[in-house]
Order: C-alpha cells, then structure tokens, then sequence
C-alpha cells in the first residue's frame, strides 16, 4: 500500500470514527488523491463558511452554502454540508446537528423563516444523512435519531395550517404544531413525506413516494398515500 494510501485511510478513520474503514484496493491512486484534495478543500472552506457556528473542530462544507442566524446552529465533526445547501436556523432550540452528519445538496432545513414564528427547532442525531433536495421543515419540532437515512427530495413538515373556519381565509386561522420525532435507524425513501404529529419507531422503512401522515411502531415497513404498515422487519405481513 502507497503512503498516500495509508495516510488517506488513517485520515478517513479518523473524520469517521470508524477503525475498520479501508479505502477500497483497486481505486486508482489518482482518483484518491483527487478525493482527498476535494475534502481538503471543503475542510478550508468550512472554516470560512461555517464560523460562528458551534460543534466540532474538523467539518466539511462545499460552495454556495448559505447559512442563516448561525448563533443557533451547532455541527459536529466529520459533517459534510454538501453545495447550495440553505440553513435558516432561527429557532427556539436551535438546530443541534451531530457528529459525521452529510446533508445533500440543495437541501433546505429551516424552522418558522419568520419573525412572527421563529419556530421551535431541528435535531439530527450522529451518523445520519439527509438526501439531495431534501426540505425539512422544524416549525413544530423535528428530533431525527442516530444512523436515519434518507433519499432525495424527502420532505419533513411539522406543522399544519387550521382551515376549519370557513368564514375566514386559511391564512387567518393560524397553525398547529405536533411535531415530528424519527427515532434512530430508520430509512425514508426517495421522495417520501412525514407529516406534522408522526412519530417512527426505531428502525422504520418508508418506501419511496409515501406519504406518512400517522405514527409507526419501531420495525414497521409502510408503503403508500396515505402510508400503511406492509410488514414488521424480521416477522410476516400485518394487516393496517
């Protein structure tokens, strides 16, 4: 094995916190090298891009990040902010997001986005990954666990408009706002969309496309519009 090698496997195991983690044998040393240099480079600019920003020391950030009130962000280390992601962080709790975090590009986290509702705020618990195109919306609350990946263009809305009234406009009778809490280990498909007051159990699947507008118990597999449980993880179909 190269030095170079050797030195970009000691570096990775270190950003992942992963001691077994072994760049594959048959890449190409000048497709490493390039790698390493692209992270050096958003290393750099993470530096710029994210100052002020609380968390850990060594994060990554691409071009055309926008961040906005970033007194109430936190990052932990070895997070990728990948290109145009926009983060408006105005926010009762502010948005907690942990160590080795990659939010895709082009997504969009933000909590009220107002002056009138700064909205209550986001967690992202370590190891999880928020796909390309993403919107995850935290006016209600939005707690999403350890190790939960999503798909692109997944959408998260935790707060509702009320439209009961019909002597007055929607826009005249206010908001709810339940929340949405994703526990760790769960998987959402590309373009699936949880609706505010749901909670997911630990290790749920969410199929591409659904739309998930009730909760889920830990280990359920639901597909559909609205969702519906298909079948528990390691057991047989269930009826729902």
């Amino acid at each position: 094995m190269s030095t170079a090698r050797r030195a970009a496997n000691w570096l990775v195991r270190r950003v992942r916190q992963d001691p077994g983690y072994t760049i594959h044998p048959d890449l190409d040393g000048r497709d490493v090298a390039a790698e390493v240099t692209r992270r050096g480079v958003s290393a750099v600019r993470a530096v710029w891009s994210l100052r002020g920003v609380r968390g850990g020391r060594l994060r990554f950030c691409e071009n055309g990040v926008q961040v906005r009130h970033r007194r109430h962000l936190s990052i932990g280390s070895g997070s990728v902010v990948e290109a145009y992601t926009r983060l408006h962080c105005l926010s009762e709790r502010g948005f907690r997001i942990g160590r080795r975090v990659t939010i895709g590009k082009f997504a969009i986290l933000e909590a009220g986005g107002v002056l009138w509702n700064r909205g209550v705020g986001l967690r992202i618990g370590d190891g999880s990954s928020v796909g390309d195109y993403c919107f995850v919306g935290a006016s209600g609350g939005v707690w999403i666990g350890d190790r939960v990946l999503m798909g692109q263009r997944v959408s998260i809305h935790s707060q509702n408009h009320a439209f009961d009234d019909l002597d007055r406009p929607i826009q005249a009778q206010g908001v709810t706002q339940a929340g949405v809490r994703i526990e760790d280990d769960c998987w959402l498909g590309s373009g699936s969309v949880i609706l505010d007051g749901v909670t997911l159990g630990r290790g749920c699947v969410v199929s591409a496309g659904s739309v998930v507008t009730r909760s889920f118990p830990p280990g359920s597999v639901v597909a559909g519009v609205p969702a519906r449980l298909l079948r528990t993880r390691g057991g047989g179909a269930a009826d729902a």
